[in-house]
């Protein structure tokens, strides 16, 4: 008897290990991608200056003009498309964890069509450098900043509107003062630019960019809670006179 609690003290502190580093792993993807994504342009707006490709005397430059020319358009491409990627992944889990919480609005599913949307448009801006295809770009970056500070805004609604809230009381608040702020910052940016006001456009549009990347970020406080996350794959099998259905769980 003494060895059988002898070895279950040692086991459960590794299950609660596993547990909490189960935990950690999705609670990190939101941060991953907040760092991975700010980062990534950070190091192409230094690639950019120190090469030249960017005058720093004529103005301070858009995200989109220090990513246009090689080398470091391969490196913004690269951190855009595997931004969007993270930006789908996060998007979906968030459906599904507001889906599991019982609610079951419709704005749970346009905010993941928003999500999904704004991920596409990050992967336009990488792909499609402004000096190549300005139109597509334009697209691009009108799905990533305007429909991703949508899909935010929708985000804010749903924290107040699930239950159980995490974060506390702050997490709704500070989600909406960082809506509030992108929006702001959204309608200066074009005025500027109306304005030929280009140098504080682009310090407007770089603020947005690093905002959106926070509230990617803020979405760790919701991931905490889960568990784990499950694709249902399911294959109907026809028979005579009946259907057969059977379900497949994948673990991920």
């Amino acid at each position: 008897m003494s060895m059988q609690v002898a070895r279950i003290s040692l086991v459960l502190p590794v299950l609660v290990f596993f547990r909490l580093l189960i935990m950690w792993a999705w609670a990190l993807l939101p941060i991953c991608l907040t760092i991975w994504a700010t980062a990534g342009i950070w190091i192409v707006y230094g690639m950019s200056v120190s090469n030249g490709s960017v005058n720093l005397t004529d103005g301070f430059p858009f995200i989109s003009l220090c990513g246009t020319y090689p080398p470091q358009s391969c490196v913004f491409g690269q951190v855009l498309n595997v931004g969007a990627m993270l930006g789908v992944w996060i998007s979906v889990i968030r459906f599904q964890q507001i889906r599991d919480y019982g609610c079951h609005s419709v704005l749970n599913s346009v905010s993941l069509a928003m999500g999904l949307l704004c991920a596409l448009g990050t992967s336009i801006v990488g792909n499609f450098q402004q000096s190549n295809q300005l139109e597509t770009h334009l697209a691009g970056a009108f799905l990533a900043f305007v429909i991703g500070n949508i899909y935010f805004w929708m985000q804010t609604v749903l924290t107040y509107m699930v239950k159980p809230k995490h974060g506390g009381c702050y997490i709704g608040p500070i989600r909406f003062c960082l809506s509030v702020a992108c929006t702001a910052l959204i309608v200066l940016m074009a005025v500027f630019l109306k304005l030929n006001m280009k140098s504080i456009s682009a310090i407007c549009e770089w603020i947005v960019a690093m905002i959106l990347f926070l509230l990617y970020g803020l979405f760790s406080v919701d991931f905490w809670h889960l568990d784990g996350h499950y694709f249902h794959v399911k294959k109907r099998t026809a028979i005579p006179n009946e259907v057969e259905v059977s379900t497949v769980t994948l673990n991920i």
